[in-house]
């Protein structure tokens, strides 16, 4: 079903889309005919990104920087896009923020850095676009990236946990509400696919490598894997889908859900070093 022209001309915002699986993803809409616009706060690695991705695939990529923690510029973003492409047809919510520690020693500033990207950046971005979607009497697709703790929630991730759950609810909820204008919301739940500075803010090892024994299948995600999903549920292969959450983690989360408990065991000198070593990936 991937063939060349399956997303051909749909324009595709991707939060976050300047690293990570954000850039996988948009490298593959690119492959597949889209025309991608990617957004973050940092404008080197956008322009960096939007350079070697169009070197990559011969594909067109707008970029322009934002803080989604911030409506004004999540208005601005959604104008400039809109305004270079003359329209948005798919959503990606894909940036995130996240890192383990002890609830107990977390500041209101610490919670406020997670949910103010994860949870209300996302319902900014969604509100923005939904809203102009509506105006303009034509539909759309949203794609919310979550986690597989959204259903059981985590331990020493839990404003990740909790946004992560609030991001499924508002999927969910607006699937129903939104359904009459033609705009789809569905959401995928990725489990360990290696990203670089990841690791080191969630792993006190460094490496998601000694997880493997708790997968099923014995092995990390390979990004084209969750790429080729996100591709899928952004298609009009998928138009009937809407309101749904797609698991992809190798059957991780049904072999033990409480993917964090293990940190319990860390003595404080080591939850010291693990703090030192994920702060330096800022």
């Amino acid at each position: 079903m991937f063939q060349p022209d399956l997303l051909k001309d749909k324009v595709i915002l991707v939060t976050g889309g300047g690293s990570g699986l954000g850039k996988s993803m948009g490298k593959r809409f690119l492959e597949l005919g889209a025309k991608l616009a990617i957004a973050s706060r940092r404008e080197e690695v956008l322009a960096a990104t939007a350079k070697e991705l169009q070197d990559a695939t011969g594909g067109e990529v707008f970029y322009t920087t934002c803080d989604i923690r911030k409506p004004d510029q999540v208005e601005q973003m959604m104008d400039a896009v809109w305004n270079h492409y003359g329209t948005i047809d798919v959503l990606l919510n894909n940036a995130a923020g996240n890192f383990a520690a002890p609830t107990a020693t977390l500041s209101h500033r610490a919670v406020d850095a997670v949910l103010n990207i994860v949870l209300h950046g996302t319902w900014y971005c969604t509100l923005a676009l939904g809203k102009k979607w509506i105006a303009e009497e034509r539909g759309g697709t949203m794609l919310n990236i979550i986690a597989t703790y959204a259903w059981t929630g985590a331990p020493f991730v839990a404003p990740s946990a909790t946004a992560k759950a609030g991001v499924m609810a508002l999927t969910q909820s607006l699937a129903v509400e939104w359904g009459k204008y033609g705009i789809r919301m569905n959401a995928i739940a990725p489990g360990p696919f290696p990203t670089e500075g990841a690791a080191m803010r969630l792993s006190p090892t460094g490496s998601f490598e000694g997880r493997l024994e708790s997968i099923p299948l014995r092995r990390l995600g390979k990004h084209d894997e969750l790429s080729n999903l996100a591709a899928y549920l952004v298609s009009d292969y998928s138009e009937y889908i809407t309101g749904d959450v797609i698991t992809i983690d190798g059957g991780k989360w049904l072999a033990g859900a409480a993917d964090f408990s293990k940190l319990d065991q860390l003595t404080e000198e080591e939850w010291a070093q693990f703090a030192a070593q994920a702060k330096a990936q800022k």
